[in-house]
């Protein structure tokens, strides 16, 4: 496999997918190969319902089971690792079984069933692209009536009614991530990937879907704010995906939508707590680092002011993921409003405590606070004529307060938030402004 670091370095001669089949598309960082090798596909995971989209999911993404197929219904044909020994189809004008791999990627329409006199029934197809060639499934046992009603479908068959719901109706869509691993591709001919570390609760838009795999048909591409791309294999109605509903638990939630995924307007919907920080004017208390949308991770002094646009819960977390406006540019940061270690902070290590990190308030409508000083003020410096706000931005609450000759008022800081130990600041009692400092 290659390395995960060198992928994103390939965009400028990559393609998104095959000019000659739309439904095989690739993450950005891939190069689309002339030549396609004979090679099998590798499983991937499935969807969850849950209540944030289970509104969207079932009125575009219905399950059908084989009762309930229409002629004219299309699958790819995705042969995976088993198909090389079991061949799936026989062609219906010689009677002969055929490989898997010589019908790989091709479409086939669903014709309805049918019983030529022998001991099973068949499911028909035709090739879209040749409607002359006619193929059948024979069901290994019991009569249509009965088995349309199990799990098992047609092997190698991925349904693509579904991929063409999600081309319709995902694409452009924001999301937020509910799975840590996600995929990259590494190759257009043997389906190789490698895995990535993806944040919970990352801001993704839809670029692409494609199909996937048998059991778990839509490919979903989605985009993170720093223009990386990963993807997902997800069962979204389950349509021949020829899994049980107790298959899409454990490790295989994350190949279900809502495993995978989140729709982020539903999840705004949820997030009803926190529509009292929506509109407010915050700056950090501290250094952090933010994603800039665009740009990736940026470090973002203390004392920096942004408006809040937008908060919410990260699924199965207690963490919240912020949207925060400057300057007509976007950051994103995550943040908890429940302490992890109850200790709090330790050593300089922030847990990103939502009431530690931020206060109210926005020091570019502070008369008191000086846009001048402001680069001092950032870095914990006090210089001579900061006035008491300056000095409290800069260093802190003081620790106590005391009184000297000549009209002087000092505060002393036992341990000030620049570090420095037992730091006393004389101000002029007439101008409330500093006229010396002792270290």
């Amino acid at each position: 496999m290659l390395a995960v670091g060198a992928f994103f370095a390939m965009t400028a001669s990559a393609q998104r997918g095959d000019p000659n089949n739309k439904y095989l598309v690739w993450t950005n960082n891939v190069v689309v190969n002339e030549v396609k090798a004979d090679s099998v596909a590798t499983d991937e995971d499935v969807e969850e319902e849950d209540s944030t989209a289970t509104g969207f999911i079932n009125k575009y993404f219905r399950f059908q089971s084989m009762c309930d197929w229409r002629v004219g219904m299309r699958f790819m044909v995705i042969p995976d690792k088993k198909d090389m020994v079991v061949r799936t189809f026989v062609d219906a004008s010689t009677g002969q079984l055929v490989s898997s791999m010589s019908l790989r990627h091709k479409i086939m329409v669903y014709r309805g069933h049918s019983n030529d006199g022998g001991l099973h029934d068949h499911i028909d197809f035709v090739l879209e692209d040749d409607t002359t060639k006619a193929y059948y499934y024979e069901i290994p046992s019991a009569s249509f009536a009965d088995y349309c009603y199990t799990k098992f479908g047609v092997p190698t068959l991925a349904y693509l009614g579904d991929v063409d719901t999600a081309i319709d109706q995902l694409i452009g869509k924001r999301l937020l991530t509910t799975f840590d691993t996600y995929n990259v591709d590494v190759s257009t001919t043997s389906y190789g990937y490698d895995k990535i570390k993806v944040p919970l609760g990352t801001e993704v838009t839809v670029v692409a879907a494609g199909v996937g795999t048998r059991n778990f048909p839509v490919k979903l591409i989605v985009e993170d704010d720093s223009g990386k791309e990963f993807f997902q294999n997800v069962a979204i109605s389950r349509t021949n995906s020829g899994m049980r509903d107790e298959e899409f638990e454990e490790d295989n939630v994350k190949h279900t939508f809502l495993g995978s995924f989140e729709m982020l307007g539903d999840a705004a919907e949820t997030d009803a707590s926190y529509q009292k920080f929506l509109g407010q004017d915050v700056m950090t208390l501290y250094k952090t680092t933010m994603i800039l949308k665009g740009s990736g991770d940026v470090e973002i002094p203390r004392l920096t002011s942004f408006k809040v646009k937008s908060m919410h819960s990260v699924k199965g977390t207690n963490k919240v993921r912020m949207s925060l406006e400057k300057d007509g540019k976007e950051y994103v940061k995550t943040v908890t409003f429940k302490r992890e270690n109850v200790a709090g902070d330790i050593a300089g290590q922030h847990e990103d405590y939502y009431y530690s990190l931020f206060a109210s308030g926005n020091l570019g409508h502070s008369k008191s606070v000086r846009q001048n000083n402001m680069a001092d003020i950032r870095r914990s410096i006090v210089r001579i004529g900061f006035n008491e706000s300056e000095v409290k931005l800069a260093l802190g609450e003081p620790d106590g307060h005391g009184s000297s000759s000549q009209g002087r008022y000092t505060w002393v800081y036992k341990s000030a938030l620049n570090g420095s130990k037992n730091c006393t600041i004389f101000f002029s009692t007439k101008t409330k402004k500093v006229v010396a400092i002792k270290k």
